[in-house]
């Protein structure tokens, strides 16, 4: 079966779907109304919690110019559910803006004139065939190597050395994403390895969104912003708990270096694969969505339960992924494990999340001093997952949430 999820990006969401068998999943998207052309924007303060007014070619500066990347990347990835058991009938039934082939696609060795040759067993069309396939579809196809000798599977060559003739490979095939990973990097910086691939997907004058996945190790959101269009800040996400909020926590430190052309990516959504909670993939999910991390999913989205397919799909949500504003929401308030995150929206508006991180349920409170509003404003306050509303709320909102669960609101200032 083929489930094809196409993307448009507009003022206003939309999802044309092509169905040849039936409908597993359309995730949509919701872009706001286009920021102000003031040459200001809303930035965190990140040592008061608070909102700070910073001049956006201050931010902008540095930043990778290859026209990718506006707001964050929404796809899905083959790594955290299927490992190395991909094939290229999984590619073609799979879909989200994004399909990327995560490690294992290529044979162990390159080729007589030493370009990477994918596995004949596994894509036996090709590549080229395959990304013609997907673009058919409106979708982009994503692929994988490695900043080193070898891949971390180590069943294919890295790209460390060969950057110029990878990258032609890579657009020859109509590739649109890369994922350049750290693996058997002969102890080298990151920050000499990384660049070269860079320029050379930038030679090939194909755009190709680069994701830098060196997973924080020195400080990526420090350099990479010239480099690749998202950074990884963390070493690998695992379908766990604390798995989970140990990645959002170390994300957080980097949020003030994020923003349209460039993003920290906290590495790919768990949401689906069953070692956690519905409670905790929301939060999850909500977190993701409010730190403007990439969206990737990485669950087998053939075979979603009822319950995953509305988390993922949940179009208020992935509009605060998707404000134009660009600003990384982040931690505010923590007391006990009980937390509050918030981040600036496009129009004046704010994203609040409450988020019960104890073993118990308990009442969290985001107070507007917290979040950056005045004492005494009135807002409207739409609650993300209940898709509820409500009228002349002041002062604070808060909510009795279970255990690991998290409510996620949008105000908007009356």
């Amino acid at each position: 079966m083929v489930y094809n999820m196409i993307i448009q990006y507009s003022s206003n969401w939309s999802c044309n779907l092509s169905m040849m068998a039936r409908l597993a999943l359309c995730l949509l998207v919701m872009l706001s109304n286009n920021a102000s052309s003031s040459s200001a924007r809303l930035l965190f303060n990140r040592t008061r919690g608070g909102f700070t007014i910073m001049p956006k070619e201050v931010h902008r500066r540095n930043l990778l110019d290859n026209g990718l990347g506006h707001t964050p990347p929404m796809g899905w990835n083959s790594w955290n559910h299927f490992a190395c058991n991909i094939k290229e009938d999984l590619i073609r039934e799979t879909g989200y803006q994004y399909i990327n082939i995560d490690d294992c696609w290529g044979e162990l060795n390159r080729d007589s004139k030493g370009n990477l040759v994918p596995k004949a067993s596994t894509f036996p069309s090709g590549m080229k065939a395959l990304a013609d396939y997907v673009h058919k579809n409106g979708l982009k196809l994503g692929i994988y190597s490695d900043a080193g000798n070898q891949t971390c599977s180590k069943t294919m060559p890295g790209s460390l050395g060969h950057e110029e003739q990878d990258a032609k490979t890579f657009a020859s095939w109509g590739i649109d994403y890369l994922k350049y990973d750290n693996c058997e990097n002969n102890n080298i910086s990151p920050k000499e390895r990384y660049p070269p691939m860079s320029e050379a997907l930038a030679n090939t004058g194909r755009p190709i969104f680069f994701s830098l996945c060196e997973w924080g190790s020195e400080d990526p959101a420090t350099w990479a912003k010239s480099v690749g269009n998202s950074w990884r800040t963390t070493g690998d996400i695992q379908d766990k708990w604390d798995s989970m909020i140990s990645r959002a926590d170390l994300n957080d430190k980097w949020a003030s270096y994020a923003g349209p052309g460039g993003w920290n990516d906290p590495d790919m959504l768990e949401v689906g694969n069953g070692g956690m909670t519905t409670e905790e993939y929301r939060a999850h999910f909500s977190i993701w969505s409010l730190a403007k991390a990439p969206l990737l999913i990485g669950c087998d989205i053939r075979a979603l339960d009822a319950t995953t397919k509305e988390l993922l799909s949940n179009k208020e949500v992935i509009a605060v992924n998707q404000d134009k504003l660009g600003v990384q929401g982040k931690k505010v308030k923590s007391t006990n494990d009980l937390e509050v995150w918030a981040g600036p929206l496009s129009n004046n508006k704010v994203a609040v999340i409450l988020w019960n991180r104890s073993s118990s349920k308990a009442k969290v409170t985001a107070s507007w001093s917290d979040i950056g509003l005045k004492p005494g404003t009135s807002v409207e306050a739409r609650d993300l997952w209940a898709h509820s509303t409500q009228s002349s709320v002041s002062g604070e909102i808060s909510a009795e949430l279970d255990s690991h669960a998290c409510k996620m609101y949008v105000v908007t200032p009356n």
